[in-house]
């Protein structure tokens, strides 16, 4: 986390994207692991290529990026027509490596687009705010009062009670914000993407509880000791980032 933190203050967006690449490449294994473990050579390939997506903001062009995307997908398209395994798996085989791509790199690439607005610097460090806010208020109110189960089918232990403490942090994580290092947030911004990206970043978590359980797995990875792997740190942050970009792209005004 330091060093997100000072790439993200001092790297500049080049290093931003420097680093989501490496993180993506890093989840799209975890990701090819869970859902594909017997396809280790277009793991290593999907890792690669797929990351390279991080970096389309800084295309100028966008026949380029049109062209890209489509090469990309021809070229999975063909590896996995004259590498079957078996045929009845062939399509689902495909279906999750393209799958992949618009969770991990397509996702995690609204980052990069944030930190390009102005006061992207600030609206980064917002996102984690939402998160860490959310995540640690959730936990903390759903062990304390935790008796209605908020989607049992895909994440037992998730409350309702957890998932409103959750809200409840998000909304003093972008005060907090407001207060200290970004004046020009409204109080309707801080409400608004408090609420909005805090119910996003939950259901972020949700559905990479599906994509395990799913997966038969406990964790995507054993990269962080006692925290699973990357994807199970993102999984709030791949689906608040482009929300945010979004809202900050149509609605703030600062």
């Amino acid at each position: 986390m330091p060093i997100v933190i000072l790439i993200v203050l001092k790297g500049g967006t080049i290093a931003l994207a420097c680093l989501l690449a490496l993180i993506s490449a890093i989840g799209i294994s975890e990701f090819y692991r869970m859902a594909l473990p017997d396809r280790k050579p277009e793991l290593w390939f999907a890792s690669v290529t797929g990351s390279a997506l991080i970096f389309i903001p800084f295309a100028a062009n966008d026949r380029l990026i049109i062209s890209a995307i489509g090469l990309l997908f021809i070229g999975f398209a063909l590896v996995f027509l004259f590498r079957i395994n078996t045929i009845e798996n062939a399509a689902r085989d495909v279906a999750f490596a393209l799958m992949a791509f618009l969770y991990i790199p397509f996702l995690l690439m609204h980052l990069v687009l944030l930190r390009q607005t102005p006061f992207g610097i600030q609206w980064l460090f917002v996102i984690m705010m939402i998160v860490m806010t959310n995540d640690s208020a959730a936990y903390y109110t759903g062990s304390a009062f935790g008796k209605n189960r908020l989607y049992p089918l895909v994440s037992p232990k998730k409350s309702i009670e957890g998932a409103l403490g959750g809200l409840v942090g998000s909304l003093c994580g972008t005060h907090l914000a407001k207060f200290t290092f970004f004046p020009q947030l409204t109080f309707r911004d801080a409400i608004v993407t408090a609420l909005i990206v805090g119910i996003v970043g939950q259901t972020g978590d949700l559905f990479e509880s599906l994509l395990k359980r799913s997966f038969g797995v406990k964790d995507s990875g054993t990269l962080i000791p006692g925290h699973g792997g990357v994807l199970d740190r993102l999984d709030s942050i791949l689906f608040a980032a482009p929300i945010t970009y979004y809202y900050v792209l149509f609605f703030f005004k600062g």
